[in-house]
């Protein structure tokens, strides 16, 4: 290995060194997935790319800055193959140069990609934190949000950094459109309604999407024993909380108006569970619900009809912007290591009230969790019946 190379002498006075006598092939004794050891001699990238490229049929070869110097020698062996008829001189390739694309947060480094997965700070290439297609997938980033994305950035001949805030604003975008509205409950706490009888049953109607309202409307099953989230409801309420709270009103959201009539806690001192009355005439889409003025307006799902469900919330996978980078104040000739920029947090899984519906959800179908954020069933782990749901962005930024 590296005894002998074949070179292309072109011009040695070449101000591009590339010009020069660049390299055209080495040898090599490795095993290579399809030949085995019977051939130990490999094409370098600058041979292999302009030919590979027009081979396969390639129009526009795009490369990022640092390959702006390789275009001449890229020029000169698709001429000189054209020339010996082995290519069509009137389709062959040309190579542009653009700036590569820095997203704060990430990397995007192939060596970097492997030495996570063999840290296991990620569960393999399709883990929806990497910035892989599969993963990407996964988490449901969606065709058209990339394509935002891609027309917001534009292209650029310098470089820069991207903040992921802006993918995930266009990701945010696009599932607003259309993503279907479904409810879930995160951290339950349980409310009873004092004056509804034990085992009544009625339903509620919210429309799929509100701003589209060719998407109909969806029966959602009310009863005696709700959950809500427990951040709904205060004690002891501090200012501008409009919420439950003792003797406070607010809307079940597409039900009724309820009013806080107390509460228990358990040996901790921790709430487990809330008593309210509801105002039968406040029913939301009936006559008279509009005289009652409360402020707040929370949601809910019934106890007995609904779906406990995983949630994976994730985030991203760094604490620092430019994972590995130098900070200011860092001791000369410091080194840091990307792997402990790592976010402890980047991944969570809770269970959840569902609505109901929701059990029946097909890996990849999309929805926005109101109040929470937009969340795919995993094409990877879910099952008929059990569907798991991995949160692919917040409805509004929250990274702090």
């Amino acid at each position: 290995d590296g005894s002998h190379v074949l070179r292309a002498k072109i011009d040695m006075a070449s101000p591009n060194m590339n010009l020069r006598d660049p390299v055209l092939y080495r040898i090599r004794h490795a095993e290579h997935h399809r030949t085995g050891s019977s051939w130990c001699i490999y094409p370098m990238y600058d041979y292999a790319h302009p030919l590979s490229d027009a081979i396969e049929g390639i129009t526009h070869s795009i490369c990022t800055l640092e390959f702006e110097d390789h275009r001449p020698l890229y020029d000169w062996l698709l001429q000189k193959v054209a020339e010996r008829g082995k290519l069509n001189p009137k389709s062959l390739p040309h190579q542009y140069e653009f700036a590569r694309l820095n997203l704060t947060y990430v990397v995007l480094s192939k060596r970097k990609l492997v030495d996570l997965i063999e840290a296991k700070a990620v569960n393999g290439w399709d883990d929806p934190r990497m910035p892989t297609l599969m993963a990407a997938r996964r988490r449901g980033y969606t065709p058209e949000g990339f394509r935002r994305f891609a027309e917001m950035i534009g292209v650029s001949k310098s470089d820069g950094w991207i903040d992921y805030s802006v993918l995930e604003e266009c990701m945010r975008d696009h599932l607003n459109d259309t993503a279907l509205r479904r409810i879930a409950v995160i951290d339950p706490l349980k409310l009873i309604l004092e004056n509804v009888p034990e085992g009544h049953e009625e339903e509620c109607f919210a429309p799929n999407h509100p701003q589209q309202p060719q998407t109909g409307k969806r029966a959602i099953p009310f009863s005696r024993e709700l959950w809500i989230e427990r951040d709904d409801f205060q004690e002891t309420p501090e200012k501008g909380f409009f919420r439950l709270a003792p003797g406070a009103q607010v809307r079940l959201r597409y039900a009724y108006v309820i009013e806080c009539t107390g509460f228990e806690k358990d040996a901790t001192g921790r709430i487990t569970e809330v008593r309210a009355r509801i105002f039968a005439d406040s029913k939301s889409g009936t006559s008279g619900a509009d005289q009652y003025k409360v402020k707040g307006n929370i949601h809910w799902v019934s106890k007995p009809h609904a779906y406990l469900g995983s949630l994976r919330m994730f985030d991203r996978l760094f604490a620092h912007p430019t994972p590995g980078a130098r900070r200011e104040g860092d001791a000369p000739g410091l080194e840091r290591n990307f792997l402990d920029d790592l976010n402890p947090n980047s991944l969570s899984e809770v269970q959840a009230a569902l609505e109901p519906s929701l059990k029946d959800a097909k890996p990849e179908d999309r929805f926005q969790f109101e109040r929470h954020g937009y969340f795919v069933a995993d094409m990877k782990d879910s099952r008929p019946g059990a569907p798991i749901f991995n949160r692919t962005v917040t409805l509004k930024d929250s990274w702090k």
